[in-house]
């Protein structure tokens, strides 16, 4: 006797980028660190740097390195881009990301990107990760509002045309947790990232996944 076909709960599912999918939060913590070393200012704990990841560059910034004028801001973030993109061709997905993504393509869920990278980044390393054309829509913080207003999924719930009570948002941020709450949609966190799984108590995960193979059976059975 055939299971019946289990019936999506979210058409939507909608993915942070740095510490989600790619494997890139202690090379953003090095690059804010050194543009620091390099403007002769505090440096951030690795704890500090990573806590931005997920924001828009200079609003991380700002939270990363309190005080500066405000002048000094722009060229901390051209330091952090030289280092940034000195570095980023080491940078890989998550092993068993690739397999996640295609499994929920073919069951036909919606798949988007909401990232605190500019378009620039993030088309880089769509090509770079050979991930082209598989997400359906995509939003960078450079062009909507900043995690965690909900601006960045809300637009992404307009082009593809699925309400909140549809959509989900994986992240491996209170930023992107919070951006979710704001945006009225279900949420699911990621431990393996930028923030400590304790930081999550309190923003309303359906789930807290260790591992990108625990996110995709987890995803496979309730979404």
């Amino acid at each position: 006797m055939n299971t019946p076909a289990r019936r999506r709960r979210f058409d939507l599912i909608a993915f942070d980028w740095d510490g989600t999918l790619y494997d890139s939060t202690m090379l953003i913590v090095r690059c804010i660190q050194n543009a620091c070393r390099d403007l002769g200012v505090p440096v951030p704990t690795d704890e500090a740097a990573a806590y931005v990841i997920g924001l828009g560059l200079h609003d991380a910034l700002q939270h990363a390195v309190p005080g500066l004028p405000a002048e000094r801001y722009p060229e901390l973030g051209l330091r952090y881009r030289h280092h940034y993109w000195a570095e980023k061709d080491s940078l890989v997905l998550f092993p068993g990301t690739l397999e996640m993504l295609h499994a929920l393509k073919a069951r036909q869920h919606f798949l988007a990107v909401a990232t605190g990278k500019n378009r620039r980044g993030l088309d880089d390393a769509l090509q770079f990760a050979q991930l082209q054309g598989l997400f359906d829509a995509t939003r960078t913080a450079d062009e909507t509002a900043s995690k965690p207003h909900p601006l960045m999924l809300q637009e992404l719930m307009a082009e593809l045309d699925v309400p909140p009570e549809r959509t989900l948002m994986i992240g491996d941020t209170t930023h992107d947790l919070q951006l979710a709450a704001n945006a009225g949609t279900a949420r699911v966190a990621v431990s393996f990232g930028a923030h400590e799984p304790e930081a999550f108590e309190g923003h309303g995960p359906l789930f807290i996944a260790h591992s990108t193979q625990e996110l995709h059976a987890w995803l496979l059975d309730n979404a």
